[in-house]
């Protein structure tokens, strides 16, 4: 009897996991989880859009980003984000997103602008942002034309470090996926990402360039924040012009393209500053985690070798 019934309490539990997992198409990005990254799982296309095309990138500092804003944030960070923004769109690496084509056999191209950027000084929403107040926060700056109505566009926010976003699962626990989705502005969805700034959470948000004992490592462009965001920012922007409403790709554990590659860099190199680094992008080096390849082979890479 207590055999049959283990057998049952695990029938359950994997039905109750894999509804889970594969009802909403995006539960990787719920604040409630902590997903694993798994190369056992295929991707799978479950028939909603993708964005094909070349995408541009409009960034929202949120918070303090001035030079005089110590940890917070400062000027240096956002131009090295702007940089970085400008020099992975045609990339080996985002061109990988190529492998994942929408229904009528339309793919990512793998380009992508950097578009421009504003500052939200004021802390319009406070300095807890839920993913309503992301989302107003992206709509309001569309509808009072601070930012273009761009219907390829992609709206990335990205808060100064004295902003927590509790439930969208930011500095929660390891290796919760950035947040993205759709906003509505002028009738209209906006593409959007948010990215908290990892010098809040150094361990949680950016645990490769952190020591065991919690000492921050040597970054390759020498801002711990910069390089941390670099990062993140490429994780989101894969996940979002692979799955932009959360119903084209994903595996049966609801995992993104990369989601499935967290904290994997492949093979690295020592920069002048004695960082590690996988990438040199417009005359920088960054670390940049890989992303999944959709191929038969299935893995984790920084560029597609058929």
């Amino acid at each position: 009897m207590k055999s049959r019934n283990f057998y049952l309490l695990s029938i359950f539990a994997f039905l109750t996991i894999t509804f889970a997992g594969s009802a909403i198409g995006i539960a990787a990005q719920g604040p409630n989880s902590r997903p694993k990254t798994n190369t056992n799982s295929r991707m799978e296309y479950h028939n909603g859009p993708i964005m094909g095309g070349a995408s541009g990138v409009y960034v929202i500092w949120y918070g303090c980003w001035q030079d005089d804003c110590g940890t917070r944030g400062s000027s240096v960070t956002t131009g090295l984000i702007a940089d970085f923004t400008s020099s992975i769109g045609g990339t080996p690496y985002f061109q990988l997103n190529h492998l994942y084509p929408g229904g009528s056999g339309n793919a990512p191209s793998g380009g992508l602008l950097y578009a421009g950027s504003i500052f939200d000084r004021s802390y319009s929403h406070g300095l807890d942002l839920t993913k309503v107040g992301i989302e107003d926060l992206v709509r309001q700056h569309i509808e009072n034309n601070d930012l273009p109505e761009d219907p390829s566009g992609i709206y990335i926010v990205i808060a100064s470090a004295d902003v927590s976003s509790n439930t969208t699962g930011f500095c929660s626990l390891v290796n919760t996926p950035p947040l993205h989705g759709t906003s509505t502005a002028f009738g209209s969805q906006a593409k959007y990402g948010f990215i908290g700034n990892p010098v809040r959470c150094p361990s949680l948000e950016a645990p490769q360039f952190v020591k065991a004992d919690g000492t921050l490592l040597p970054t390759p462009n020498g801002d711990f924040a910069a390089d941390s965001i670099a990062s993140n920012l490429a994780r989101v922007l894969n996940n979002i012009v692979s799955n932009p409403h959360g119903s084209a790709w994903y595996d049966r554990y609801g995992l993104e393209t990369a989601d499935k590659c967290w904290n994997t860099f492949g093979t690295t190199y020592t920069t002048a500053n004695e960082a590690r680094a996988n990438v040199r992008w417009g005359g920088r080096d960054y670390l940049i985690q890989q992303n999944w390849v959709n191929d038969r082979k299935g893995r984790c890479a920084m560029q597609w070798t058929p």
